[in-house]
């Protein structure tokens, strides 16, 4: 079973719609894409005044930043494979990559230049990890469970905080430090979980059972967390 096979038969890729459709859906890793959407929200929703342009701004940044662009590159391909075979063309994961990042980067800049100068660290760090972690750059230096923990768990909170109050405070450092927490054991159960997903034994399927509902619990519980959240800032 070659990867692009794999892959499509992912619990979070569509069984219905064309392959284009299904494989770019896939692509996006919807599930943890949001737990990292689901960062930002926690994080914005600590400050003591909530400017909900803001919480918008920053869930549309990390949404091209890391659901297209960091994906894109990760289907690019580093030095460990491409998670989606040769479907997508370098030329096409480059253009998804640029298009993606000028919304990104544009809108960020705009918070950066008018109200949170702050942001520029989160802006120039997740930059830096966006190119080293998925092309595996510097010999693989930074494509570890550690740096993806902090780079995709810890800074997004970070960013919501940061971008709602230009600053930094004991609870979001804490809880983005938990964040970055609950980012390493989701990844941890993911490597095992596409290893035996990849090895087609069926003897293991107990066990890629077990690691699929551990992403899912996972991933659900970050989502439910910012949707309590967000509905107790509203006031409901």
């Amino acid at each position: 079973m070659d990867s692009l096979t794999d892959r499509r038969s992912e619990w979070f890729v569509p069984q219905f719609g064309p392959l284009k459709f299904r494989i770019f859906i896939g692509l996006l890793f919807l599930p943890y894409t949001g737990m990292v959407l689901g960062f930002t929200v926690i994080g914005s929703m600590l400050a003591e005044t909530v400017y909900w342009d803001r919480v918008a701004a920053v869930v549309t940044i990390y949404f091209f930043g890391l659901g297209i662009a960091a994906h894109a590159l990760d289907a690019i391909g580093g030095k460990t494979g491409k998670p989606w075979g040769n479907h997508f063309s370098r030329k096409t994961g480059w253009i998804l990559v640029i298009f993606s990042l000028i919304p990104a980067y544009g809108i960020g800049l705009y918070y950066i230049f008018t109200v949170t100068p702050s942001l520029a660290v989160i802006a120039l760090l997740e930059g830096f990890f966006l190119f080293a972690y998925n092309l595996e750059l510097f010999n693989g230096r930074f494509h570890t469970d550690e740096w993806f923990a902090f780079s995709w768990g810890t800074l997004p909170l970070w960013a919501g905080y940061m971008i709602q109050t230009n600053g930094m405070s004991l609870s979001a450092l804490i809880l983005g430090g938990a964040m970055g927490l609950l980012s390493y054991v989701e990844i941890n159960a993911s490597r095992p979980y596409k290893g035996i997903k990849r090895s087609g034994t069926k003897a293991h399927l107990e066990f890629q059972k077990r690691y699929e509902h551990i992403l899912k619990g996972i991933s659900l519980g970050v989502l439910t967390l910012a949707a309590g959240m967000l509905v107790w800032r509203i006031g409901f």
